[in-house]
């Protein structure tokens, strides 16, 4: 059992550095974004507060809007843990859901947001997804990159307790 528990910690710890460091390389080679296509939520953090593992799954909706004169693409939504999954709700259709890249499929988005549009980006949590040693302060993104190389990070956050 501890083996285990090595080997999976060793195995996120793996895929959160990877998540980091293409992060990290996206944000140095960032170009400051033109109005065309720019993808803003109205939040780009939300924290939980308190959650607990037996409790189950949490949700949170946060809400983006192309504020462009321009149409843009979504060309991906993925998030930064495997515990964390991001919907794409616009005009009442479902798209999704996006997770960890390396861990299962994660599909392009490839969905068009006209100039105003909005829509949700409903992100759920999994508090026990890490097991009994999953507990305390966590904090997860999710990532939403546009056509235009834009990309708008949504944050949460929370005290995972058993």
């Amino acid at each position: 059992m501890k083996q285990t528990l090595f080997i999976l910690a060793i195995v996120v710890l793996i895929g959160a550095g990877l998540w980091y460091s293409k992060s990290i390389a996206l944000k140095s080679n960032e170009q400051p974004v033109a109005a065309v296509g720019f993808i803003k939520a109205s939040e780009s953090s939300f924290d939980f507060g308190e959650v607990s593992m037996a409790a189950g799954k949490v949700r949170h909706e946060f809400k983006v809007r192309n504020s462009a004169s321009e149409s843009v693409k979504i060309t991906s939504i993925y998030s930064s843990c495997m515990c964390t999954e991001a919907t794409l709700i616009k005009n009442g259709n479902k798209r999704g859901p996006y997770g960890m890249p390396g861990h299962g499929f994660v599909p392009k988005v490839g969905e068009t947001m006209a100039p105003n549009e909005e829509a949700i980006i409903s992100v759920e949590f999994d508090p026990a997804a890490h097991g009994p040693a999953g507990v305390g302060t966590i904090s997860r993104v999710v990532a939403i990159e546009t056509s235009d190389g834009a990309r708008v990070d949504l944050e949460i956050s929370a005290l995972v307790k058993p």
